[in-house]
């Protein structure tokens, strides 16, 4: 058995029947490169089937020590049953990218049962009328629980179900998975006992590494290095309020070579700073049409992987976050980028001064049980329309693969992915980069943003803003001018001696 981490066991405590707490993508296949040309749902079982041994998470579902004393622990799963994880379902015609976006959206809103491994695949045929799409494509939408894996770990996971060729080739590796069985509650809560002696000297040593990080930090402060303007309240907005049991979903695709041009019009700024400066542009741009705009900046949580190199396929998360101002106050499109990078240096700055990996460790000093009492009281109780929200939407990048990849022998033509919102956080941008493409996919409260496409949309308009001002900044390219009438022999004789 291997137990949660305090940071994977508050998605635990924070799932509620209107807040499931699961990550996913969204990837398009072309079946065309398939061996025959096309692909049937008992090839997939077969596939997946084959390659259950590549993640841990596939096999691993969730025992919770009685009342919650103390987090919960995983163990190999003794009725593990691929056919209730992969599941298939069609469009109906014409198969088009807003039935796509619905589809997905109902999906994800949907709770994954905390009994089972917790990971769900749905292959969603018909996708016959997207534009850029072959006729015949279809999706894999996947629902990961995130207790069970981060952005960087998810990325391994769907390593796991992926090739580089179109081949299937059967993995060499032997899967010698074995089952557990399930523990005892007189032995679960001994190991909570247990626990909670040693808690003491959890905290006494996470204190002790902190400190060289605050001394740090109040000397930056103190010099004017690094600022704490983003440590004040963000402003009110439709999302951060209580949410429903209903969500949204659609993604915006640009080009990464675009993306680049933009981040070169400012110096040091870099591809995450242009994603947030559009994500800010098209937040300015949805919320001033509905004249719901905050005089203050809105502000973004950034996720930041502390997963150190030996650490890529551990389970579960190892993250920080940083918090910064998304320009939302600024009109212009290159200046709201300058302001961007400034504070996402700033904020990098101000992690780094106390330690990221540190901050993470301070999840571990609350108390299981109470932790699990707080979040469910929240919940309950409305608590996030009460007070003023610590930032107003979530952008997490997640990097994909340059090449192409395979499902099934399927070559995927697209990915996207899916978020968790909860009560006082409404809105997730997630960030996902495949090939020359990356993405902007987004997850809402049905109710704080009834119009998603209105808000993907403000998202195209606020990069073709940026992309327009790169275009009239760039110098055109020097012609070489190949019809340039050739010397005199005469005259090359001479300047040659």
């Amino acid at each position: 058995m291997q137990q949660l981490s305090a940071q994977d066991a508050s998605f635990v405590y924070l799932e509620t029947p209107h807040t499931p707490m699961h990550i996913g993508s969204v990837g398009i296949y072309d079946p065309s490169t398939a061996p025959g040309g096309f692909v049937r749902f008992k090839d997939i079982l077969r596939f997946v089937g084959e390659r259950l041994g590549g993640a841990r998470s596939f096999r691993q579902r969730l025992v919770r020590v009685p009342f919650d004393l103390d987090h919960p622990y995983w163990i190999e799963d003794p009725e593990f049953d691929i056919e209730y994880h992969v599941r298939h379902i069609a469009l109906p015609k014409p198969g088009d990218w807003r039935q796509l976006c619905i589809q997905v959206a109902r999906l994800h809103s949907r709770p994954m049962d905390l009994t089972k491994p917790l990971w769900e695949f749905t292959i969603i045929e018909g996708l016959d009328n997207i534009d850029g799409l072959p006729p015949g494509c279809f999706a894999l939408m996947s629902k990961v629980h995130h207790a069970a894996i981060d952005g960087m770990s998810g990325v391994e996971m769907s390593a796991a179900v992926h090739d580089l060729d179109a081949a299937m080739t059967t993995p060499e590796k032997q899967d010698g998975w074995k089952p557990d069985d399930m523990p005892k509650v007189a032995d679960l809560l001994a190991r909570s006992y247990v626990n909670n002696l040693i808690q003491p000297m959890r905290i006494m040593e996470t204190i002790g590494r902190s400190l060289p990080g605050m001394g740090r930090l109040a000397t930056s402060v103190g010099k004017g290095d690094v600022s704490i303007r983003n440590a004040r309240p963000a402003p009110k907005t439709p999302f951060n309020g209580k949410v429903s049991a209903h969500r949204v979903w659609d993604a915006v695709p640009f080009k990464l070579a675009d993306i680049r041009a933009i981040k070169d019009q400012v110096e040091g700024a870099t591809v995450n700073d242009v994603i947030l400066a559009i994500v800010g542009g098209g937040l300015r741009q949805y919320l001033k049409a509905k004249d719901l705009l905050p005089k203050e900046t809105l502000t973004a949580m950034a996720p930041i992987s502390v997963r150190g190199e030996g650490e890529k396929a551990a389970l579960g998360n190892l993250v920080s976050a940083m918090v910064v101002g998304l320009g939302t106050t600024v009109e212009d499109p290159l200046e709201r980028l300058r302001f961007v990078h400034d504070e996402a240096v700033n904020s990098k700055a101000l992690t780094g001064a106390v330690g990221a990996r540190t901050l993470t460790d301070y999840s571990q000093l609350m108390p299981s049980a109470l932790a699990g009492l707080a979040a469910r009281l929240y919940t309950r109780v409305g608590a996030a329309n009460a007070h003023a929200p610590a930032f107003n939407c979530v952008v997490t990048n997640v990097p994909g693969s340059r090449v192409p990849l395979y499902f099934a022998g399927a070559r995927m033509v697209a990915m996207y992915g899916t978020g968790p919102v909860f009560d006082g956080m409404g809105l997730i941008n997630t960030i996902y980069s495949y090939g020359p493409t990356i993405a902007i996919s987004f997850t809402s409260d049905r109710d704080a943003m009834p119009d998603p496409g209105a808000y993907a949309d403000a998202l195209r308009g606020s990069f073709n803003a940026l992309k327009a001002i790169t275009e009239r900044l760039t110098p055109p390219p020097v012609e070489q001018n190949d019809n340039k009438p050739a010397a005199k022999a005469g005259s090359r004789r001479k300047n040659n001696g």
